[in-house]
């Protein structure tokens, strides 16, 4: 009698199917694979070959803790008919003397996750023989029609997914900054990583069974991923921190990769990394929802609005001196945020709602419970559809609210003025395979005073009044928007004179008159202009003050009054001039100064208001490629830096890091830099990847945490 046949070696194929896979990045030695794509395995046997009709092989997949037939955790398949209940299918490729080739494909709404192989033989009709042939992992397929993130380009799906560093956006509108960042989504241990923020989510832990099986929803999965990010509700990744006190951890500022950050969290049994803010958030998030498989940009949104109690409005309040108050109502003008753009079809909402979603890691408000933002149709937005799943009214608000002035005094608030028109500017990311920035600012909405934006947004304001919504615990109230910032200075961001009155006779408005630098004096003057054809004698209140990048206000360090008179039509300048030690130990990290005046007339209560951000600057960090930068090969980089101030600086660190170039972030103890000491570090590495690669580079100091740089390098292959 022959006898049944029996697994000797199992060959996953796991290098030759990783590269079909788009995922020879990761790895070369563990089998990754996609969704809605057949990879192939070969079966060898002990004693003879596989025989059709003689030889009944069954295939089954596992995942999760809890493999469920019905919930499609588990599946079972046979290579001897595709007929079965299973989506799941089993090919045959070759059939050799004592091996056999086969295909097997996943269908494209799988779960991703880890999975377990198994074959069960039956030869003759007789007993079962069960064989465990390995693990892989199933990822999302953006490249498979028929899975929910298909994106049919191939230049979006390189830069969505396939590129591992990218910019992120800062700075204010008027002068946006490009921070370079290490994604590394294919770095060492980063799927791993991925796939256990997933186990750790509150889901998993509360119903294991039921989120694996989930999982092969790119909404559900990027809902779970956004809360597991930030720390709010379970052990996520990140601390938010916006106090300026990082004594216990790393200043946001300082990072420029998630690697670091992940490995961390990681490494100490997933305990929450210290610190981070918008831009962190969003870009670990981007690591691993691209690690996943998910089509994901980071975005920035200038003059980004924070609308605590869903009425559309954004409330400013004033002091005398024209100080911007710290906000009862916690409501903000963010002077940038930055969020994740996440690629999916949406089956739960109507047709045409599909494609780039907000998503927002950083802990605002809460939905359904727990610190989320999200997937919010972009498309919802921009139509004013606010009453769509997910989080859209709040995502609504951070691109269009308006904003009230409120002058306080006396126990009394007084509105100064209302604005419709700035909220929501120069809304950024990087280009597709390219180092420019790329304004989406129309995907989100008509221009800013067309009848069709006004329109949208009285939509969505009616939808909030009746309650038609699904998304943060908001209250009912009336609209309003914050204030127009002019062109005329490239770093500083400038509202000029605001009134009640429709008619304005008097105008105030800062202007710089060099360009403000880290270290340096800040000059300006106050441009006053009478344009009526009456004489006006004016009291203006002047102040400045740091700022957060979340719009909060720190002490004010800087006062003065003006008395300015004017004649008819006339126009005057008041000189005013910042010394660097007057500001220098009240400045924040974010390196924000906003100036203020507030004027009045002496034959009228009405009030004038004027204000100006201004963002300093530091010289960059140069860094030089020595010689030909090639696969295994030594390569020398050199990184040239100064201190940019006029005094000694200390604890200096110059950190560095690139996926492909650099197997862990690299550190300098510079030490003590003397004022305006320049400096020049050479290193040695040995590329490990090739193709394009980007090397990130920060210096930090006692005085300062974020002088940051970057050059792209092209690696060769080699022979």
């Amino acid at each position: 009698m022959a006898q049944g046949l029996e697994v000797a070696l199992t060959d996953l194929q796991s290098s030759q199917n990783n590269m079909r896979h788009h995922t020879d990045e990761i790895s070369v030695d563990r089998l990754l694979v996609r969704r809605g794509q057949a990879f192939n395995i070969t079966l060898y046997f002990k004693n003879r070959g596989f025989q059709p009709g003689l030889d009944n092989i069954i295939f089954v997949t596992e995942t999760g803790p809890l493999p469920d037939l019905t919930k499609g955790t588990r599946a079972v398949f046979s290579l001897a008919s595709h007929d079965g209940p299973s989506p799941w299918i089993a090919s045959l490729e070759t059939n050799g003397a004592t091996s056999l080739e086969v295909s097997l494909c996943p269908p494209p709404m799988a779960a991703v996750g880890r999975y377990l192989l198994k074959v069960h033989i039956n030869s003759f009709q007789g007993p079962v023989t069960a064989y465990q042939l390995g693990e892989f992992v199933l990822l999302f397929n953006p490249w498979c029609p028929g899975d929910t993130v298909y994106l049919d380009s191939e230049p979006q799906r390189q830069e969505y997914v396939m590129n591992d560093y990218g910019f992120i956006y800062q700075g204010n509108k008027n002068w946006i900054r490009p921070c370079p960042w290490n994604y590394g989504q294919f770095e060492e241990n980063i799927i791993d990583i991925c796939l256990k923020l997933l186990d750790k989510s509150l889901n998993f832990q509360i119903d294991s069974a039921t989120d694996c099986a989930l999982r092969g929803s790119p909404v559900y999965i990027s809902r779970v991923v956004c809360a597991m990010i930030n720390s709010n509700d379970d052990n996520g990744v990140l601390n938010g921190n916006w106090s300026e006190n990082y004594m216990d951890g790393v200043n946001p500022a300082e990072w420029t990769g998630s690697v670091a950050i992940l490995k961390q969290w990681h490494a100490t049994g997933c305990q929450p990394v210290r610190y981070g803010q918008c831009w962190v958030f969003a870009a670990v998030m981007c690591t691993v929802m691209r690690c996943l498989g998910i089509p994901t940009r980071v975005v920035t949104n200038f003059d980004s609005g924070h609308d605590t109690d869903g009425n559309l409005i954004i409330d400013e309040y004033y002091d005398n001196t024209g100080r911007i108050l710290e906000n009862k109502k916690k409501d903000t003008i963010w002077n940038f945020h930055v969020w994740n753009e996440c690629w999916m079809a949406r089956k739960d909402l109507p047709p045409g709602y599909g494609g780039w979603q907000v998503l927002d890691a950083t802990p605002q408000e809460t939905s359904n419970g727990l610190y989320c933002c999200g997937p919010a149709s972009v498309r919802a937005i921009k139509e004013g559809e606010v009453d769509l799943n997910y989080d859209t009214p709040f995502a609504f608000s951070m691109v269009n609210a308006d904003c009230t002035s409120w002058l306080v005094y006396g126990g009394k608030e007084q509105k100064l003025h209302q604005d419709t028109n700035s909220v929501g500017n120069f809304i950024s990311t990087k280009s597709i395979q390219s180092d420019e920035r790329d304004d989406i600012t129309e995907n989100y909405k008509y221009g800013e005073g067309s009848p069709q934006e006004r329109q949208v947004f009285l939509k969505a304001l009616q939808k909030l009044k009746t309650g038609r919504f699904q998304g943060p615990h908001w209250a009912d109230s009336q609209p309003s928007r914050p204030m127009p910032p002019s062109q005329d200075s490239p770093r500083s961001l400038d509202t000029p004179s605001l009134r009640p009155s429709d008619v304005v006779q008097v105008s105030l408005k800062f202007k710089l008159l060099d360009s403000p630098n880290m270290g340096q004096d800040i000059n300006f003057v106050l441009l006053a202009l009478n344009m009526s054809s009456q004489f006006k004698d004016l009291k203006v209140n002047l102040s400045a003050q740091s700022l957060l990048h979340d719009g909060s206000p720190l002490s004010p360090f800087w006062q003065d009054t003006a008395f300015i008179t004017l004649s008819p039509k006339q126009a005057k300048s008041y000189p005013c001039k910042i010394f660097y030690s007057q500001y220098s130990q009240y400045l924040s990290t974010d390196k924000l100064i906003r100036i203020s005046a507030l004027g009045e007339e002496k034959s009228s209560p009405e009030k004038i208001l004027a204000n100006k951000i201004i963002t300093l600057t530091y010289p960059g960090i140069m860094i030089n490629v020595l010689g030909a930068a090639i696969v295994n090969q030594p390569l020398t980089i050199q990184v040239i830096f100064s201190n940019p101030l006029s005094e000694q600086v200390e604890d200096c660190v110059l950190t560095l890091e690139g996926s492909g170039l650099f197997k862990k972030q690299q550190r300098v103890l510079i030490g003590i830099l003397k004022p305006h000491y320049k400096v020049s570090v050479s290193l040695k590495t040995v590329p490990f990847k090739s193709g394009q690669r980007q090397i990130q580079a920060n210096l930090r100091s006692n005085k300062f945490k974020d002088i940051k740089g970057y050059r792209n390098v092209y690696v060769d292959f080699g022979l």
